[in-house]
């Protein structure tokens, strides 16, 4: 699903439009483990490199602005100082029983409604209410950024929070229980985007 219409109020003379760039973007999903046997358990870290989209911007009035990322949710893969057969393992599971990769391709994010104040010149902080689409289930999803705007570059970086049972996803176990991941994991994103020509 693609999201077409312009944020309401804003023109197109005053916003400045932004490809996200997957090189060089970072985006980043922690998940922990707890559980009796939890020391021994892995405490995954997710890299998300399949991430495109585009920022809307409205450098007069931010509030104006837009955000829209799409995430191919089979570029998800789990990096750390975890064994090969492990790893393998837990992208076997994440991609089958997690995310069912192969009935939703596609994990989205369009933004409702964003709130910002400027810190320095061409720096804002911006409070994003959205709509996460994940698994074919939408919820809104509320997410915190830094922006930063060096001539044709935007950056934006930022952390959030969401609940795998908010998605119908039943957090992994290991050893009939004796190791779980938590329900809530902590994303974390560092994003670069280009100003479209």
């Amino acid at each position: 699903m693609h999201y077409a219409a312009e944020p309401k109020g804003v023109t197109e003379d005053a916003t400045v439009r932004y490809d996200i760039e997957s090189k060089g973007s970072t985006f980043t999903v922690r998940a922990s483990a707890i559980g009796l046997l939890s020391s021994l358990g892995h405490s995954p870290t997710i890299s998300i490199p399949g991430i495109e989209g585009e920022i809307a911007l409205d450098p007069d009035t931010i509030e104006k602005s837009s955000l829209h990322m799409i995430v191919q949710a089979s570029s998800l893969t789990v990096t750390g100082d975890i064994s090969a057969k492990d790893c393998e393992e837990i992208n076997r599971r994440m991609h089958d029983e997690v995310l069912d990769s192969d009935s939703f391709p596609e994990i989205e994010y369009q933004s409702l409604k964003v709130s910002a104040s400027k810190t320095a010149e061409g720096q804002y902080w911006a409070a994003i209410t959205g709509e996460l689409v994940m698994r074919g289930i939408r919820r809104t999803q509320p997410i915190s950024a830094r922006l930063s705007i060096n001539g044709t570059t935007l950056r934006a970086a930022g952390e959030f929070a969401i609940r795998q049972s908010d998605y119908e996803i039943r957090p992994v176990t290991a050893l009939g229980g004796a190791i779980r991941l938590k329900d809530e994991l902590k994303c974390s994103f560092d994003i670069i985007a280009r100003k479209q020509l």
